[in-house]
């Protein structure tokens, strides 16, 4: 599984409803043609973007009901820009994708370099007799 975090304060990357609608539809674009080509090869299970994280909430249960506050990483401005997940047949393909991914371009043209985290999506473990 890819994950794209996204930090403004280590990228140095304006937020993307700032960008002009050129550059972000080139971003689109570069993105759809990651999937298409994930998709034709067989190894795009999923890929998901996610909205801006000041919609985000955190919910705990408690006793009292449901705490909610916002979230999900105050104080850092880092959130989780979106997924891929990606079935392939080596490790280091995984890694070809995350480095092409992070290659998307930016606000004004060139690779934005955005930090891919690649992480392994856990099986389920074996049904107990």
């Amino acid at each position: 599984m890819l994950q794209m975090h996204f930090s403004q304060t280590d990228a140095g990357i304006a937020p993307i409803p700032t960008w002009d609608p050129a550059a972000t539809a080139a971003h689109i674009a570069f993105m759809r043609t990651a999937v298409a080509e994930l998709t034709a090869a067989g190894e795009l299970v999923e890929a998901q973007g996610l909205a801006l994280p000041d919609s985000a909430r955190i919910v705990r249960a408690g006793e009292d009901g449901p705490s909610v506050t916002a979230g999900p990483f105050p104080d850092d401005k880092e959130f989780l820009f979106g997924w891929w997940i990606v079935n392939c047949a080596t490790d280091e393909r995984v890694l070809e994708i995350a480095a092409m991914l992070s290659a998307a371009p930016g606000h004004d043209g060139r690779p934005m370099n955005m930090p891919i985290e690649v992480r392994e999506v856990l099986a389920e473990p074996p049904a107990q007799p």
